[in-house]
Order: C-alpha cells, then structure tokens, then sequence
C-alpha cells in the first residue's frame, strides 16, 4: 500500500536521508515514518471510516520531515516539539506536490502541543498512530522493534 500511494516519496533522497537520523531511541526517522504511515493504515481500516487513503499515506510519511537529527547540541533544535512540524512541511512542501489533508496532517500531528486543532480526519489518524508508534519505540526491546522493522520493510514492498 506504500508503494502504491507513495513510491516518489520512498524513493526519494529526503526520505532516504531519514534513515541517518535517529527518532526515538534506535529508531530512525526513517523507520519511525513507516510505522507511523502503516499504523495509520491499519487505523482507518480498523475504524472503517470514509477518508482519502492516499492522502493519509503520504502526510503520515512525511509527518517528520524535517531532515536533521533533534538529538544534536544545536540550538535551534531546543524546542524540537514545537517546531519540527512547521519544518517538517516546509521541506515536504519543497520536495513534493501537497494536498490540503497532507499539510493539514504534517503540520498539526503535535496537536495538541501545537494548538492548532486538525481539520481533516486523516490528520486526527495521523495524530494516534505517531502516538502510538512513539510509545512503542521507546518502551518496547531493541530486539522487538528490530523483528517490527523487518517485518514492516517487507510489508511495505
């Protein structure tokens, strides 16, 4: 299904990049962006709710595109939980085409740190599976998430 709606993004050398910053943990962004767009697929079948699936897919892919690893002792990365959204469709915005579901999700999944409420329900979607997602990468084994990350790679393919 990743493919399917969004193989320009997985190819992409921005994509490919998040896969030498680290997320949460051992997780890289790059791995953390497939969870997230995976969960959220199985949400919104789980929740057979009417939504636009390719939307959903790529604005979930994307939802941490901000291109930099927020663990480094940069300044501007202080106040990554505040800001990582806006940057995060800036360079989507730059690499890639964006309906108004995909920026609604990129830049509102910190909602409700970010205050601005989501206008879409692919955005409210979003917003559960990233929590989601985090969770389980920082709480779960190393060793489980590595056995998910495989499994994921060939589900995506």
């Amino acid at each position: 299904m990743l493919l399917t709606y969004a193989s320009d993004i997985l190819h992409s050398e921005g994509m490919q990049s998040e896969k030498n910053y680290r997320q949460h943990r051992d997780v890289s962004c790059y791995e953390h962006s497939i969870a997230g767009a995976l969960m959220s697929v199985r949400l919104a079948s789980f929740l057979r709710i009417k939504l636009n699936m390719r939307s959903l897919v790529r604005g979930a892919l994307l939802h941490d595109y901000f291109l930099y690893d927020w663990h480094d002792a940069d300044k501007s990365h202080r106040f990554h939980g505040f800001i990582h959204a806006r940057r995060a469709l800036r360079n989507a915005e730059r690499d890639f085409t964006l309906t108004a579901i995909e920026r609604d999700i990129i830049v509102k999944h910190m909602f409700p740190l970010n205050p601005r409420p989501p206008r879409f329900r692919e955005s409210l979607i979003v917003i559960v599976a990233d929590r989601i997602c985090a969770f389980r990468e920082i709480l779960s084994p190393a060793v489980t998430r590595i056995k998910k990350t495989e499994k994921m790679s060939n589900d995506a393919n």
